[in-house]
This record gives structure tokens, sequence and C-alpha cells, in this order.
């Protein structure tokens, strides 16, 4: 693999690098480049992605493929109702033969972590997430351990009516800076899957696109996106028009403002592009906004009042 130049800046260059890793996920979740598009601005932006829909619809190998082609440590955590926060950060255990406690890391010690059917566990192992995806290091016993680097959570949720699950509280959804679904694949994808070859064994045959420089390149390339005042104006204006709006429990907060931002950059450059448009705000927005505006009332669906909201706003 060739080394990452450091004249690789422009955004044509970064942009194919992105389109071979949406390519060769794209090759295991048929029909569905739009979401790994999506994932894949979620981790370059340096977010948290949840993926919620039915069992068998791609969610879990989503994860794989992005860790494969992104060449990074993974690890899985099945969530049941008697996961203990333990079981996902790691224990302290006393060491007869020094007399102390030694630090055993859990599985989140990882680059990017898949929480499989988040919402099956109790509220209180939920929580266990909260530092790490905030500030990206775990906590024991007053000793602070750091994270590896890069660290994304790539969590599943099954949806909300099915038995033996707990909503995610407010305060977790927030950490995710995007919510996607899958949706079932057009007759064609789905054809194509039937009479195709093994899901696991094309994942086990996917090799590594990026290396570890040239993820942090991209996420880098990512921050310096240009977005100019009156991007930035039409950004302000959603966000006051969510906090207006009394379809909603409540408004957007400044951190959401911030993930809106941060995923329109990471949109641009997927489309080789070194700023942002107005057009890269409205392709994210309803995965950064759905799941942080709870809706007042019950009957209608979230997407479609963020959809609403979106289309009330006019373009600078």
């Amino acid at each position: 693999m060739k080394p990452l130049s450091q004249n690789v800046a422009r955004a044509d260059d970064l942009s194919a690098l992105t389109n071979t890793v949406i390519g060769a996920v794209s090759g295991l979740i048929l029909g569905k480049e739009r979401q790994v598009r999506l994932a894949l601005a979620c981790l370059l932006a340096r977010g948290h992605l949840l993926i919620e829909d039915l069992p068998g619809m791609g969610k879990t190998t989503l994860a794989h493929g992005l860790a494969r082609a992104l060449g990074l440590g993974f690890r899985r955590i099945q969530f049941t109702s008697d996961l203990l926060p333990a079981d996902i950060l790691g224990v302290s255990i006393y060491q007869p033969e020094t007399r102390d406690f030694r630090f055993h890391p859990g599985p989140v010690f990882t680059q990017l972590l898949l929480a499989d059917e988040l919402n099956r566990a109790t509220p209180k192992t939920q929580g266990a997430l909260l530092e790490a995806m905030e500030e990206r290091q775990v906590t024991s016993d007053g000793v602070t351990h750091a994270l590896p680097e890069p660290f994304f959570v790539v969590a599943t949720q099954n949806p909300r009516h099915q038995i033996g699950t707990y909503p995610l509280p407010e305060s977790q959804l927030d950490r995710f800076l995007m919510r996607i679904d899958m949706g079932y694949p057009d007759r064609s994808a789905e054809r194509e899957l039937l009479k195709g070859r093994d899901r696991r064994e094309l994942l086990d045959s996917l090799s590594p696109v990026l290396d570890g420089a040239r993820l942090a390149a991209l996420q880098h390339a990512v921050n310096q996106i240009h977005a100019a005042d009156a991007l930035l104006d039409y950004v302000q204006d959603l966000i006051a028009a969510s906090r207006r709006s009394a379809r909603f429990t409540h408004g957007l907060s400044p951190r959401a403002g911030l993930a809106l931002l941060g995923a329109a950059r990471a949109w641009a450059l997927l489309a080789g592009r070194n700023m942002v448009l107005p057009e890269d705000v409205q392709a994210v927005a309803p995965s950064v906004m759905a799941h942080r505006l709870p809706p007042a009332e019950g009957g209608v669906s979230v997407g479609v009042l963020v959809t609403d909201l979106i289309h009330s706003v006019p373009i600078p």
C-alpha cells in the first residue's frame, strides 16, 4: 500500500480514496450505497453511528465491512439483559504476587466496537458506554485508561416495539452523530443477494483499503473543508427552526449544530469538494437530527417531521 503523500490534499484525490472504501463495502451490502456513504461520513467526522432496523437487514455486516475496509481493530459485544458494565469496560483483579489490583481491559478497548442490539441491555449497562463515546477513555477505580485511536462505536438497535428492548436515554442518543436505517433491498439487489456468494465468505475475502495514516489524513481533511458564512447561516436557521417548532418537545442543542456541520463537511469530501454546500447539509440532516428531536405528539413519524422542517427553511 502506497504511503499517503503530504501533498495529497485535493478533494478529488481524497474522494477517490473514499469511493474505493464505499465500493468495497457496497459489495457486501447490496443496494445500500447511500447507507454505506452515510456511515463512512459519520466515521470520517469522528462520530459514532447508530443503526436501527429489524434483525437480518445487514446492520452487523455493515459494521464488519467498515472495519475490514478501513483496516481497523474490531470487537463485537452482544448486548443482553444480563450484561454488566464490567463486561464492556473491564475489571480490576487482585494479583496476590504483587498484592495490588491490575486492570484487565474489556472489549471496548478496540478501534471499532460493534455494540450489537444495544437496546436489549439495561439502562445502567447502556450508560457504561457514555464516557467511552464522549471522552474516548475509561475510568476504573479512579484510574483513567485511554482508548485506542481512532475509536468508533457502531451500535445496532432493534425497533422499540420489539419485546425485550429498553429505550435509549436522550443522553445516550445524543452521543451518536448519526442514526440510520437499512431498509429492505429492492428486487434486483435482493435477487443478486440470493444468487451470490455467502456474505461471510465475501467479508473474509475483503482486504483493507486504508491504513491508519490514510484514515487520519481523511479525518484531518474533513476538518479543513470550508464552510462559508452563508452556509453557517443556513445551519443556524435550521437549528433555530427546530427550537421554534411546536412539533418537537425541544429543539437542537449547540452540540447537535456542531454534529450537523461536521457531517456535512464529511459528505462534501465524499463528493469530491473542498467546500460545504446546502445540499450537503440537507443530505445528512435527517440522519443527524431525527434522533435528537422527540416529537411533541405521537402518530407522526419523526422522519416526516424532520423532512418537513428542512423543507420549511429557505436556503440563504
